[in-house]
C-alpha cells in the first residue's frame, strides 16, 4: 500500500511521536522513510544575511537532528534516509513529497488553536491543504 513515506521533522518531541507512526507504517508495508528537515528562511533570516558557513552550520545541525531521529527509533528493519532542504517549510514539504513520489506524509501537529494558530500558523495545515499526497497528522498528547 505504501512504498515511500515522508516524515518532515523540526526536531521536536512531537516530531518524534510522528516518527514512531512513520516507522511503524514503514515496517508494516515495507516502505522507505524519507526524513526531511527544513532550514527555514522565512523567519526574516534570508540568505543575504548569512554567509555560506552559517547556512552550512544550520544544514549540519538539521541533518544531525534527522539522523538522531532515525537512530532513536528501532529502524533496523526499515530503509530510512535523511535529507535537509532550505526554504519555506510547507512548500518544501509538498514539493519534496511530489518529487520522491511519496505515498503518505506523516507529520506532527502542535494542535494550536485560537490566537496561537493565528499568530504562528500551521505548517501541517498548509501541507494538508496544498499536498497531493495523503497526510497523517499526529497530535502530541
Amino acid at each position: 500500500m505504501y512504498d515511500t513515506i515522508l516524515l518532515p521533522t523540526d526536531g521536536s518531541e512531537a516530531a518524534a511521536d510522528a516518527a514512531a507512526h512513520a516507522f511503524s507504517h514503514a515496517r508494516r508495508y515495507g516502505a522507505t522513510v524519507h526524513v526531511l528537515s527544513v532550514v527555514e528562511l522565512s523567519s526574516g533570516l534570508g540568505t543575504a544575511d548569512r554567509d555560506d558557513e552559517q547556512l552550512q552550520q544550520l544544514r549540519d545541525e538539521r541533518a544531525a537532528a534527522a539522523n538522531d531521529l532515525i537512530e532513536g527509533i528501532d529502524s533496523d528493519a526499515v530503509d530510512a534516509q535523511s535529507v535537509v532542504e532550505v526554504g519555506s517549510p510547507a512548500r518544501v514539504i509538498t514539493d519534496y513529497a511530489a518529487r520522491v513520489g511519496a505515498d503518505l506524509t506523516i507529520m506532527s501537529t502542535h494542535a494550536r488553536s485560537g490566537a496561537g494558530r493565528f499568530l504562528f500558523g500551521s505548517i501541517t495545515e498548509r501541507v494538508i491543504q496544498d499536498s497531493d499526497t495523503p497526510v497523517l497528522a499526529v497530535q502530541r498528547q
